[in-house]
């Protein structure tokens, strides 16, 4: 009796609560941290900086240079 007892907490009841343990850190895992939102904060802010530096870029050479897009275009 106790061998088939310990067989079956083994066979099925083992296996099924291994799978729910890592399941259930999956799910905790699964959303960002305050952490992580405040990095890609900073990186949103970074990549709007850098889209305005690329914009003036443009519009500079855009008024130096009216050409350098179709000069350039190729590269």
């Amino acid at each position: 009796m106790f061998e088939t007892v310990m067989i079956l907490l083994c066979v099925i009841v083992a296996p099924l609560w291994i799978i729910f343990h890592y399941v259930t850190r999956w799910k905790q895992m699964k959303g960002l941290t305050a952490e992580d939102e405040a990095n890609l904060g900073d990186l949103r802010r970074l990549a709007d900086r850098l889209e305005d530096r690329t914009r003036t870029l443009e519009r500079i050479l855009d008024a130096e240079v009216p050409d350098w897009r179709s000069r350039n275009h190729d590269l």
